[in-house]
């Protein structure tokens, strides 16, 4: 098991992790719930989301009349003043507000997963080599040979194939 990090200004278990990029330096702070709560959620400079969302350039009364979460009641001033929502609904609610914040902190509006392409088609690769082997193996076991040679042809065709990329790559 991995070390459990402390809290920043306690010695109370973090629970709430930050990171900040400033000036292409990564700045992390490992925050308690108690200690994120009195901070307004924020890292060792004091910027919250609930401040990034005071700055946005969107009237506030106007503000106001858009945006009321149906399910929980909370407010657009409420979203503002705490920077955090009521329930699951708000995100649909005050997409509108989330939306160019996102777009300033992350690369894009769409989540697509953490695991690197190269991952993903030596996953299929290596999925689609054992279907193969098993086919392969079941067509010998009853004496299918021309439906085993397809799938040793198939086996050695992408064997070929990783050896291609193996070496185009190097």
């Amino acid at each position: 098991m991995g070390n459990v990090l402390k809290c920043k200004f306690c010695d109370e278990v973090a629970t709430v992790h930050l990171t900040q990029i400033i000036n292409n330096k990564i700045h992390k702070v490992d925050l308690c719930e108690n200690c994120a709560q009195n901070k307004g959620v924020s890292d060792s400079e004091g910027y919250s989301l609930a401040e990034m969302l005071m700055q946005t350039n969107i009237p506030a009364d106007q503000d106001e009349l858009q945006a009321q979460c149906q399910s929980c009641g909370y407010g657009t001033s409420d979203f503002r003043r705490t920077g955090r929502m009521g329930c699951s609904e708000c995100y649909t609610t005050f997409e509108p507000l989330l939306e160019p914040i996102l777009e300033d902190m992350h690369s894009g509006l769409k989540h697509i997963g953490k695991v690197p392409a190269f991952a993903l088609n030596r996953q299929s690769f290596l999925t689609q080599m054992n279907n193969l082997k098993v086919s392969l193996a079941r067509a010998i076991e009853s004496e299918a040979y021309e439906e085993a040679a397809q799938y040793r042809d198939k086996i050695q065709a992408l064997e070929s194939e990783l050896q291609k990329e193996k070496s185009s790559s190097s």
